[in-house]
């Protein structure tokens, strides 16, 4: 059986912000920003997600992607994005997502075993792609809250297609 509230989770609804929608009009000279207090900027949380996103997509087709030896090497080293960056981790973001989404709506896929990943630093993030899917999208929700407070700091909420202002 697919998991239509794990899609859901993905791209966001219910008590989540549209995924995709956290992260529309903010500009490469916002993306960068780095508000007084805030320890990361929208460009290096949304660089983060899709570092984390990408390897455990690639760990739930097979591959045995190398675990960084320190949380560092799953940021970016600047706040600010290089010309062209932003688009471009908008853009894989996007496909990432939709990754995302394409295996939680196959009723095979969601229960394909995913080999653990066996390092002191990782706890096994479950042994299903189902349940890595539901993992990431509890890391990615974490994140995106971070995104939504920077936007805040930085006067740009909410999104263009609106959202709780509360």
């Amino acid at each position: 059986m697919n998991e239509p509230v794990l899609t859901e989770l993905i791209y966001g609804g219910g008590a989540h912000t549209d995924a995709r929608a956290i992260v529309e009009g903010v500009s490469s000279e916002l993306a960068g920003a780095l508000p007084a207090g805030a320890p990361n900027s929208i460009f290096q949380l949304v660089a983060h997600i899709n570092y984390w996103i990408d390897y455990e997509l690639r760990r739930m087709a097979g591959q045995a992607p190398v675990y960084p030896e320190h949380a560092a090497e799953s940021w970016p080293a600047g706040a600010v994005p290089r010309a062209g960056e932003w688009d471009a981790t908008l853009g894989r973001y996007r496909v990432l997502l939709d990754e995302m989404a394409a295996l939680s709506r196959d009723p095979a896929a969601l229960e394909r075993t995913v080999a653990s990943v066996d390092t002191e630093n990782y706890a096994n993030q479950g042994s299903t792609v189902r349940e890595v899917l539901h993992q990431t999208v509890v890391h990615n929700s974490y994140h995106l809250g971070q995104v939504a407070f920077v936007r805040r700091m930085l006067g740009i909420w909410p999104p263009p297609t609106g959202s709780d202002t509360w």
